[in-house]
């Protein structure tokens, strides 16, 4: 059976699936040999990984280069995401991305310092004409680093067309040695309403993985009835690097018939966030794994391919199957997994557990809830499906079911804060009540009048809380009236325990100075090599707000010659 399907995708592969993009337009951006710790479309939290992670050896400042002749089209600076990031449109329509640096080329940071200044503001975005900032193939244009949200050194890099919607670079050429087959670590079947069983159990079950000699796996046989679907947890690696990385495709194949495929080759920004409908995200958030539905369950996904029936199968009594999964990564290194299927109506079916709330949500309507100080919207389309949603409110405690739905987009949360005094409205914040401990995330709070509103994603327990605590500043690498003539940078530790740091602000001699601030390590950095500061005394004046408005000064001298 696996011969069969193996010649059938052979030709498949052969007619139909020739690589259009480029070959040997783009080079590898960095100096030395090109080793993963993420690859394109994995799944990440709440998104789709939309380039690869290079691996910087474990180092910062590494040369970045253009991969080919173009200009530079936009750079960000920015706390959070890409951190520092660079973008290049080429001649033949496609946009390479560079992310997380350190920095830029000496000729880009001018004109991104020049802006920064401008603006009184590290964060900035600029889109430079075309003819501002020209590069050619191989052209310096950074230095790695670990800026924004990474999670450690490395060059986050892209390759997006004229949609800006990114593509896995190794379909221009960019080769990544990997001779190492997926991983399946689980494997899961479901059972699609009340009417469906699988081993006499209206339940999701988790099979038993037998490993073959080959490196395949195999199932011992089911017994189903009615529609079904599965799905897997599953990772790969590249030869030189152990990280856990994402699939390059799957396809599954009912009777030697395929019916589902997905294939993790181009996306678009405005579908990621469906990442949380491909995955079971109740697995997820309870059980911390990751398991890929291989069926649509209304996900609106451009990544399918070839699906009949959704992905699902319908299984009648008194018959046999044979249900094969195909796990592939880029150079086309797979493992299979057999699943054999008898079809039996059970006569004691073991029901899922249903929960019946006062509150049942269509997720084609708008639906608006209110109960003592606190009301929420629900806009048309921010579920998938219909649902029965638990809605509680007790003191300033909202119980909006638990964070276990994925969601299409965001809702509004609205607290009538009139009870409390004039101070205490001031100082009042919503945010979602996290881990175990219940620990208060900020979530970005607006008031108009008496009304606190908070736009989110998440389901889960959201409540009012009071910050009355200002900011803290500390100097790491000076004291007062040192003289600093000999020094690169001046460091600043800045935190907040509350609501969290909303904005800071940095003068000396009453002139703004740029400092970068590293959300991860709570600093703030200037560097004296923006000379900006010409004088011997010097008063350093920093003030830090955070997002309810407490506020923190800090001031001190130093010297320089």
């Amino acid at each position: 059976m696996r011969l069969i399907l193996s010649i059938i995708l052979l030709i498949s592969t052969l007619s139909g699936a020739q690589n259009t993009y480029p070959q040997n337009y783009f080079e590898n951006p960095l100096e030395i040999p090109l080793v993963l710790s993420g690859t394109f479309a994995e799944l990440r939290s709440n998104h789709f990984h939309s380039g690869i992670d290079i691996k910087t050896q474990q180092r910062i400042g590494l040369k970045v280069k253009a991969t080919a002749q173009g200009y530079v089209s936009r750079i960000k600076v920015s706390h959070y995401g890409y951190g520092k990031a660079l973008y290049i449109t080429h001649p033949n329509g496609y946009t390479s991305v560079y992310a997380h640096l350190s920095r830029f080329s000496p000729s880009i940071e001018a004109y991104v310092k020049k802006k920064q200044y401008e603006k009184e503001s590290f964060e900035v975005e600029m889109f430079p004409k075309t003819d501002e900032l020209l590069v050619n193939k191989g052209a310096l244009v950074a230095y790695s680093g670990n800026t924004g949200g990474s999670g450690g050194p490395h060059l986050h890099f892209e390759i997006r067309d004229n949609a800006e919607r990114p593509i896995n670079p190794m379909y221009f050429g960019i080769d990544i040695k990997d001779t190492t087959t997926p991983i399946i670590t689980s494997i899961y079947a479901y059972p699609i309403g009340e009417n469906a069983s699988i081993n006499h159990s209206n339940k999701k079950q988790k099979l038993r993985l037998i490993p073959l000699k080959n490196g395949d796996y195999t199932i011992e046989h089911i017994e189903a009835f009615g529609k079904i679907g599965f799905g897997i947890s599953s990772t790969d690696r590249q030869d030189l690097a152990a990280n856990k990385n994402g699939v390059s495709q799957i396809q599954t194949f009912l009777n030697g018939s395929k019916n589902f495929e997905i294939d993790f080759k181009r996306f678009s920004f405005d579908e990621t966030k469906h990442i949380n409908k491909l995955i079971d995200y109740e697995h997820y958030k309870t059980k911390k794994e990751r398991i890929q539905k291989l069926f649509k369950d209304h996900n609106p996904l451009s990544l399918y391919n070839s699906v009949v029936n959704d992905g699902y199968l319908n299984i009648e009594d008194s018959t046999y199957s044979v249900y094969k999964i195909r796990v592939n990564d880029f150079k086309n290194n797979d493992v299979w997994i057999t699943v054999p299927i008898k079809g039996s109506k059970s006569k004691v079916v073991k029901p899922a557990k249903k929960t019946i709330t006062p509150h049942y949500i269509y997720a084609n309507q708008t639906t608006n809830l209110k109960e003592g100080n606190v009301s929420i919207d629900l806009y048309q389309d921010t579920f998938y499906e219909d649902f029965y949603l638990d809605f509680k409110v007790k003191n300033d405690t909202l119980t909006l079911h638990k964070d276990i739905i994925p969601l299409k987009k965001s809702f509004n949360i609205h607290f009538n804060i009139s009870k409390y005094n004039k101070e205490d409205k001031n100082k009042l914040y919503i945010a979602r009540l996290v881990g175990y401990k219940k620990y208060p995330y900020y979530i970005s709070t607006k008031r108009k009048g008496d009304i606190l509103t908070a736009t989110t994603k998440i389901l889960g327990t959201h409540t009012l809380v009071t910050d009355t605590s200002n900011p803290t500043i500390t100097p790491i690498n000076f004291k007062n009236g040192q003289w600093l003539s000999k020094y690169r940078y001046l460091k600043i530790k800045i935190n907040d325990t509350g609501s969290g740091i909303s904005n800071y602000r940095a003068t000396v001699n009453g002139k703004w100075i740029l400092m970068e601030y590293d959300y991860k390590t709570r600093t703030l950095t200037h560097d004296f090599n923006d000379n900006r500061i010409n004088e011997t005394k010097n008063n350093l004046k920093v003030i830090v707000t955070d997002n309810v408005g407490n506020s923190s000064t800090f001031e001190t001298l130093f010297y320089r010659k």
